[in-house]
């Protein structure tokens, strides 16, 4: 059995390696100050939420990261609930862990007055493009973003 629940401060430990799975980029030093932020309400002067799936206690297999951000691609509202980062160990992918947090975040949503939900995927991500169609997700533009040192 699968329990879902909201993160609080104390679960960072437990969500740094699946947030280093998801975004192995970034430092460890940067999930943890990003974490620490985020479980404290704080990051980036957004609303967040953070969902948990738990197989058992201490053993986190999923986590869906939710803000509201007041401007996203292809939106009208300026209240939007937006996924920020979605996450299912491989060993408990297409079991309906991943919608369940998702649906779990849009309750939350719609508590705080949000009637539309954002996300994005890398272009080159085409199992999460899919996964995000089948929550009834549709696209709103594609876009490539650029940079330079000067």
């Amino acid at each position: 059995m699968i329990n879902f629940r909201v993160a609080d401060q104390a679960d960072g430990k437990v969500l740094l390696p699946l947030r280093q799975a998801l975004w192995p980029e970034e430092s460890e030093a940067e999930h943890r100050l990003e974490m620490e932020a985020i479980l404290q309400g704080e990051f980036l002067k957004r609303r967040w939420l953070v969902l948990l799936a738990e197989a058992h206690p201490e053993k986190v297999i999923g986590f869906a990261e939710l803000s509201i951000r007041s401007r996203a691609p292809g939106c009208q509202s300026n209240q939007i609930l937006y996924l920020e980062g979605w996450y299912v160990e491989a060993g408990y992918r297409r079991q309906g862990v991943g919608r369940r947090l998702v649906q779990a975040g849009e309750r939350w949503g719609r508590t705080q007055g949000c009637t539309e939900f954002a996300s994005d995927v890398e272009p080159e991500n085409t199992v999460s493009a899919v996964a995000h169609r089948a929550l009834g997700f549709v696209g709103t533009e594609r876009a490539h973003t650029f940079r330079k040192y000067i």
